[in-house]
């Protein structure tokens, strides 16, 4: 991809005011063993250009796969036409928008690289950790599965810039389909959404403890089959790592990106209850609340050095001490929104999923700081409650507000001692009043680095990988619900 510099500036027409040149192959292998059998192993390559150009205060972008000098002039040809269509009808002056000129280079730490096991050798690891799970005849649904994808990137600029960055991401997971008395539960050590995927090599499985996991997730299926369902009620709720992955991702990242705050993300689920006027003094939890952009989190899905604009990443403060500081947003949403609100910062997160679409502001790795209370206190400090874990369903309104959850597991407090375990367990509130209620955060022995790479947002639809690292956290006199049998 080295090449992709000099082909660009070659392919570049005289006389544009800015442009850019981002450069993406990507491959992919998803391998699934469920009930013993080996499905048919998926492999998958893209590999394209995406083509920016702002000129006469307008800005347009054109993606193509052929990446020669002529398909380069074809997507030159065509955004820069499409840049001066836009000019006349911009909400923004584009000739004004800030350009970064970065140069660096950022790639995941891999210690074990997928390529140095065979195929057969991941099939066998999947076939025991399937095994595993048929722990009981009431085990009826078993499978084992593990993601793998390799991701390079070049991003170039005409003003020198040159950003050269690689990923590689693991997502493995386990599920177990539990069936007696009429009734049918299902368990998974990550969730539905893959809540456990890291950057790294094979060794991400070590982290998630994938070979040893088989035997707890098919445990809890069966537990969960034969328990009773939820009660309903006001209650103590305390979420851990794997749920407060979703609170975090539908009620902070998505009503803090910027271009739904100012209007621009409205079709698809967009739209925020949050106004420029709140940063710097909303309240939006309680001052036990900080969450954190952190890009350079070990591990971490959303780790970069680079957005796709250029802006280099680093760590700032989006809630401090429970009050908003900053919104997610890229360097051209920052300039409009400073045109309301000068002095208002983002962040560098304007993110695209491919080579064929244009970046949009979109959350990365948003963190929430541990604080200093063990499990152990927070369950004694409950005197009805409830512990949810591995998020099962969302709900949320457009404005991200109004919300309803689902998760896999539930587990009764009573009068600070755990309890029995429920099924169906749900929970509901309202964004700009729960964060308030929360009421203790766990200490680093409880924190976890999740994440999730189906975030959905944009038309065209983008669908893009984000991490979540929280610890547990307690929330107060939260409304608790069950489902039915």
């Amino acid at each position: 991809m080295s090449h992709i510099a000099q082909l660009a500036s070659t392919a570049a027409p005289t006389g544009l005011d800015f442009w850019s040149v981002r450069h993406v192959v990507e491959s992919a292998e998803r391998l699934v063993v469920r009930n013993g059998v080996a499905e048919a192993p998926s492999r998958e390559r893209d590999a394209g250009v995406m083509v920016c150009v702002q000129h006469g205060g307008g800005q347009g972008f054109a993606a193509t796969s052929d990446v020669s000098e002529r398909g380069l002039r074809q997507a030159f040809a065509q955004a820069r036409s499409l840049a001066a269509a836009s000019a006349p009808h911009s909400v923004f002056d584009f000739a004004q928008a800030p350009r970064p000129r970065a140069t660096g280079s950022f790639a995941s730490a891999n210690q074990r690289p997928v390529a140095q096991t065979t195929l057969a050798e991941r099939f066998d690891l999947l076939k025991e950790v399937c095994a595993s799970t048929r722990i009981s005849d009431e085990i009826v649904d078993r499978s084992a599965a593990l993601w793998t994808t390799h991701t390079e990137q070049v991003l170039v600029t005409s003003d020198g810039g040159h950003m050269a960055q690689s990923w590689d991401f693991v997502v493995p997971n386990i599920t177990a389909v539990a069936t007696a008395n009429g009734d049918t539960q299902t368990r998974s050590s990550a969730g539905q959404y893959n809540g456990f995927c890291q950057q790294g090599g094979l060794e991400v499985l070590d982290r998630a403890g994938f070979a040893q996991d088989g035997p707890r997730v098919a445990r809890e299926a069966v537990e969960l089959v034969h328990a009773a369902n939820c009660p309903s009620g006001v209650m103590d709720v305390l979420l851990m790592p794997d749920q407060m992955m979703l609170q975090i991702h539908e009620s902070i990242g998505h009503p803090l990106e910027l271009d739904r705050i100012l209007g621009d993300e409205r079709n698809f689920a967009g739209t925020s209850f949050v106004t420029l006027d709140m940063f710097g003094c909303y309240a939006y939890g309680s001052p036990l609340l900080n969450v954190g952009f952190a890009p350079d989190q070990e591990h971490e899905f959303a780790g970069f050095a680079f957005d796709d604009d250029g802006t280099p990443a680093q760590r700032e403060w989006i809630i401090r001490h429970g009050i908003l500081q900053r919104p997610l947003g890229g360097s051209l949403s920052q300039a409009r929104a400073q045109s309301q609100r000068p002095g208002l910062n983002g962040v560098a997160t304007t993110r695209s999923c491919n080579w064929n679409r244009a970046p949009i502001d979109r959350m990365g790795n948003l963190n929430i700081a541990p604080g200093d209370s063990t499990l152990a206190q927070m369950v004694a400090s409950m005197e009805l409650g409830i512990v949810l874990r591995t998020n099962a369903s969302w709900s949320i309104d457009d404005s991200r507000n109004k919300f309803q959850f689902g998760c896999e597991w539930g587990q009764m407090v009573r009068q600070g001692q755990l309890a029995e375990v429920v099924k169906r367990p749900n929970y509901r509130g309202i964004s700009a009043s729960f964060w308030r209620s929360l009421a203790l955060v766990g200490d680093a022995s409880t924190f976890q680095v999740m994440g999730t790479p189906y975030c959905g947002k944009g038309e065209p639809n983008q669908v893009i990988r984000v991490g979540h690292a929280s610890p547990a956290c307690l929330f107060k006199d939260v409304a608790v619900f069950g489902g039915a049998a």
